[in-house]
This record gives structure tokens, C-alpha cells and sequence, in this order.
């Protein structure tokens, strides 16, 4: 350690030339800690007893410290290091030593302020039927595909008013996730998320500039880009009959090609209770966010609500008009083999909708549905179990000031009892967890996306539970679980594109996958570790945290996502929100 030492006192502030050893067995946050922040790094060397943090621009050693010991996950054979250095708050880039091995961090005012933006600012690469200029994408500028002007009705679709193959135009949106599709059920949840957030700090996202076509306009660049998949989701609603139809997608997925290349012909397909009660929620939300920018989006707010009261009506009189894609093929022509995003329980979105009916309108009816339908414990937000995005509206601190209904404060009670138990039991043991975060430590925590799904949908949920008791060691753990997902995990990638030191170079992503550049679009958050490998493909591990693998082929781990993507952009806009005090007032 003292050779490294007298390295760092020589160059005085030049990081290339004294490279670390090894980079490879210190897992931390490769995108930055906040000054006040706690800063804990996870180690896999054995027998390190102690630690030094160096400051990297002077060579002067700042920071010596024991190492401790966690415990070990369930699954694994040995506990790892831990190295506490949170004493170091003052900003700058440092080193930290452990034995021969050599990481580097940084500690800035707002280091979530760049993952929060590029993770907006990658809805802005998955627009569909728009080309993206150099002067917004750089060099992942790419001419405009999947126009949608010309789509057909599938015959699962077909009504008294539209036959089937009648031709409509659905244009704008989204690219749902590494394919071509466009899904109401996932933007519709994605958009509530984001629109969460936003309702909480709207001061925050003010301020935000992403650099998008939209940015110099009156209106936030988040709402701007949310708005841009709102205009689409109003075209998926049957005019006749106040239905929403499900997806918009091809028969089956396209190839590894670039938008224009693609030659399916591509339909709405099926109305179903699902699509359409998410289109409710997130259209009584938005009728109210986007009313005081009346200037750049004129008439949308009260076109909103009146698309959401009739997509409400239709879920009523079709409570069991579920999306089954097998059921489907069986009836009807062409089958449609792409995501399918199926539900066989729409008691959550009935509450989800009804609760954000109520708070737009202020009419008992829809408050009597939110009770009938409202939940029994907090569940994590997915776009299958929605009850959570109702939740946080019913919490909402301007809210509690605002209910004057025995019922509705009868109702808020309860939901903030859910919540509140389920943060307690989370973080409850997450100062002994091996990579010494709430999200990580138990088989359940991986699955299928479990990196959006859990570990950042986790850090929303800990931030609320902190606003609404005050709690800190609830925000502490929200921090946590983004240092894993930032780094701090099993295998020390930072899991969002284009930030940190090791990050995924190869995401399942049709866009950058097809594009001829080599760094994929920057701000995606891949699904993340999945013991449930479905893709087939070959990974490093069968370790439940370490199965995953930076490989175009792999789905299962490796695909990006709106909806995780909504789950980042939420996650840590809240937490750099409250690090800003005119925002986190």
C-alpha cells in the first residue's frame, strides 16, 4: 500500500498515470455520493483488515479505516468486506485501497442529477415515428420509423364502427422496450410513475433541461416527453365506444434491424379492462398535472378527463375482458405472438383508476369504487399490480390536507399503515445485508426486471415512506438500494448504459443493436440478475445476484424497459430532488 501511496503523492492529481491494480473486487457507487451521504464499499478480498481513501488531485491520504464483516446472503459461501468511509465529504475524486486492490469514487452536490436525466432522456430514443436530430441525439441520431399512420384493425379489435383491417392512424409514442411494440398497460403504469414524481417536486422539474426538441418550451421536459406518449394513447381509444385497445404491435417481434427496415404490417389488437383502466388513471392524473400548460398543449387537460371517465364506463360494463393472447389465436388471424402483458386481476387497476378519478373530479362516486377496490397490504409498483401508484396519490402530502371525507380519511389511514409496515420489514435488516442494502438479500429480489421492479420501485417506496413519517433511516436505505444498482452489487457493474466504470455494453435493444455504434444508447437500465435464465443463453453464474450477462441474446437479464426506466427516472429524481433545498422543502 505504501508503494501506491508514494505513486499518488508523485502525480498529484493525474489519475492515468498510477492506474489501479485492480478494479474488480471493490464494489461501490460508480456514479457518485452525495457529501452528507453514506458511503460503504463492498469488498470480496479476504483477510484486508483495513482501508485508506486518498485524495486523487493532492496524494494526500484523507481516510484510514477498518474493514468489518457482513453476513452472508443465504446463497453464498462467504461474507463480504465492508469499508465505511462516509466521513469523506468533502467533493472530489478519491481513491480507496484495500490490500492490492484500488477503486476510485467521487463525491459531488448532486451525483444523481446525471442518472436522473439520462434516464429521461433515453424516453426521448425510444420515440417512435419521429427522426432524432444530431443536435438532441448526437451521434445516435437515426431517421424517423414506424410512422403509424397506417394501421390495421386486428379482427380481435373489430366493432360495429371499425371492421376488420379498416386502416387507422395511431402515430407518436414510445418503443415499449428492446422491440418495436407499443403497449398501453406499460406506458400507461411507466407514465403514472413519472407523473408521481412529478407531483411531488414539480419546483425540481422545472428546472430540468434533457436537451429534447421541447426543452425551451413553458412546460417541464419530463411532462413534455410524458406528453409525447399521452398523444399516442388517446388515438388507442375507440371513439365509439370509449374502449382502449390493448397494444400496438406487430404480428411477431421484428429482427435485430433498424426501424426503417422493418417490413410487418402492424395492428391494434383487442380491447381489454386492463389497458383500458390504466388509461383512466393515468389520463384523470395527467388531466390535472398538464392543466397549467394550457400554452404549449391547449385543450389536452380537459380532453384528458373526458377520455378517462368513458375508458372508466367501458371497464365497468367489461370487467372480464382480459387480454389472453392464447385465447385470442385461437379465434382469430394473424396470431400475435409479441409481449403480451396479461392480467387476470384488475382489482388494482379498478382502485389505481378510480382513485385518480376521484382527485380529478372530487365526485363521491369514484371515492365509494377506490374503497371497494382498494388493497389490503403495499405491494411494490409493476405494471401488474398497479395499487401502489393509487397508493402514492392518497398519500400525496397536499392531499391529507385537502380530505375532509370520514371515508377518505378512513382510507388514508389504512394505505399509510400498508406502506409503513412494509418499509419497516424492509429495511429492517439491511445494515447486516452483504451488500448493505434493504434490496438484494432475499431470493425474491431477482426475477425478471427485479432491478427496476424492486430495487428502484424499493427506493421510491422507502422515499415516500420517509415523507409521509419523517423517518431517515427509511431515505438512508433508499440510497442504499441505489448504490446497488450503481454499483455495489455481486458483480460491480454500474447497471444503467453509458454511466459509471463498468456498465452494460450490450443491452437486448433492437436500437442499439442495429445502429452501427458501438456504446449503446445512454440511461437504460437493464432488467438486471434473473435466476430464471429463460433466454437460454450461457451465464457466468447460477448465484440468484449473479446471474446475468452483458449479452445482446439476453432477454432475461440483459433487455431494457420503459417501465424500468420509469422506475430509475422516479427513483433518483426524488432522491436528487431532496438534495436540492428549494425543491425538498
Amino acid at each position: 500500500m505504501n508503494n501506491k501511496l508514494i505513486c499518488f503523492g508523485v502525480i498529484a492529481g493525474g489519475l492515468a498515470a498510477c492506474s489501479p491494480s485492480n478494479t474488480d473486487f471493490i464494489r461501490l457507487n460508480q456514479v457518485g455520493y452525495f457529501p452528507q451521504q453514506e458511503k460503504v464499499a463492498i469488498a470480496d478480498t479476504v483477510g484486508i483488515t483495513e482501508f485508506t481513501v486518498v485524495n486523487a488531485a493532492t496524494g494526500a491520504e484523507v481516510l484510514k479505516g477498518s474493514t468489518e464483516q457482513t453476513v452472508a446472503n443465504s446463497w453464498a459461501s462467504q461474507a463480504p468486506t465492508t469499508m465505511d468511509f462516509s466521513a469523506v465529504t468533502e467533493p472530489g475524486k478519491y481513491w480507496l485501497l484495500a490490500g492490492e486492490d484500488t477503486a476510485v469514487f467521487e463525491v459531488k452536490e448532486r451525483p444523481l442529477q446525471a442518472v436522473a436525466d439520462a434516464a429521461l432522456k433515453a424516453f426521448y430514443y425510444q420515440r417512435t415515428g419521429m427522426a432524432l436530430e444530431e443536435q438532441y441525439a448526437g451521434q445516435w441520431n437515426r431517421p424517423a420509423g414506424h410512422p403509424d399512420t397506417e394501421v390495421k384493425i386486428h379482427p380481435s379489435a373489430a366493432g360495429p364502427s371499425r371492421k376488420a383491417d379498416a386502416v387507422i392512424s395511431s402515430p407518436k409514442g414510445w418503443y415499449d422496450a428492446g422491440d418495436y411494440n407499443k403497449y398501453i398497460v406499460n406506458s400507461a403504469y411507466s407514465i403514472g410513475l413519472m407523473q408521481t414524481a412529478y407531483r411531488l417536486f414539480p419546483d425540481y422539474f422545472s428546472k430540468q433541461n434533457v436537451n429534447i426538441p421541447e426543452s425551451n418550451n413553458s412546460t417541464p421536459d419530463l411532462l413534455d416527453e410524458l406528453y409525447y406518449n399521452l398523444d399516442w394513447m388517446l388515438t388507442m381509444q375507440d371513439p365509439a365506444d370509449g374502449g382502449v385497445y390493448h397494444k400496438l404491435t406487430t404480428p411477431s417481434f421484428e429482427g435485430f434491424v433498424k426501424p426503417t427496415e422493418c417490413q410487418q404490417p402492424r395492428y391494434v389488437v383487442q380491447k381489454s379492462v386492463t389497458a383500458a383502466l390504466d388509461f383512466a388513471a393515468v389520463m384523470a392524473q395527467a388531466s390535472k398535472i398538464y392543466k397549467p400548460f394550457g400554452k404549449d398543449y391547449p385543450g389536452f387537460s380537459a380532453k384528458a378527463l373526458r377520455a378517462a371517465e368513458r375508458a372508466y364506463a367501458w371497464a365497468e360494463k367489461h370487467p372480464e375482458a382480459y387480454y389472453d393472447q392464447n385465447a385470442l389465436n385461437q379465434q382469430h388471424d394473424p396470431d400475435i405472438t409479441t409481449g403480451e402483458y396479461g392480467d387476470k386481476d384488475a382489482t388494482d387497476e379498478f382502485f389505481w383508476a378510480a382513485t385518480e378519478l376521484y382527485y380529478a373530479t372530487n365526485k363521491q362516486s369514484y371515492l365509494i369504487k377506490a374503497v371497494k377496490s382498494s388493497p389490503r397490504s403495499y405491494t411494490l409498483p409493476s405494471w401488474g399490480n398497479v395499487s401502489s401508484l393509487g397508493v402514492f396519490t392518497w398519500l400525496l402530502p397536499e392531499r391529507e390536507k385537502q380530505l375532509r371525507d370520514v371515508v377518505a380519511t378512513g382510507l388514508v389511514g389504512s394505505l399509510k399503515s400498508y406502506l409503513l409496515a412494509y418499509a419497516a420489514d424492509a429495511v429492517k435488516d439491511a445494515n447486516k445485508a452483504a451488500f448493505h442494502a434493504p434490496f438484494g438479500d432475499d431470493l425474491n429480489d431477482f426475477a425478471w426486471g427485479c432491478l427496476g421492479e424492486q430495487g428502484a420501485n424499493q427506493a421510491t417506496t422507502l422515499v415516500f415512506a420517509y415523507l409521509v413519517d419523517g423517518k431517515n433511516n427509511y431515505l438512508t436505505n433508499a440510497y442504499r438500494d441505489m448504490d446497488y444498482i450503481l454499483g455495489r452489487n455481486p458483480l460491480g457493474y454500474c447497471y444503467v448504459t453509458g454511466l459509471g466504470t463498468k456498465s452494460p455494453m450490450h443491452p437486448h435493444h433492437r436500437l442499439s443493436a442495429s445502429d452501427g455504434i458501438d456504446a449503446p444508447i445512454p440511461g437504460l437500465l437493464v432488467g438486471g440478475p434473473n435466476p430464471g435464465q429463460q433466454d437460454g443463453v450461457q451465464y457466468p453464474s447460477s448465484l440468484p445476484d449473479e446471474s446475468y450477462v452483458d449479452n445482446e441474446a439476453s432477454y432475461a437479464s440483459n433487455e431494457i424497459a420503459i417501465n424500468w426506466n420509469a422506475a430509475l427516472v422516479t427513483a433518483s429524481s426524488l432522491l436528487d430532488a431532496l438534495s436540492v433545498p428549494q425543491a425538498g422543502k
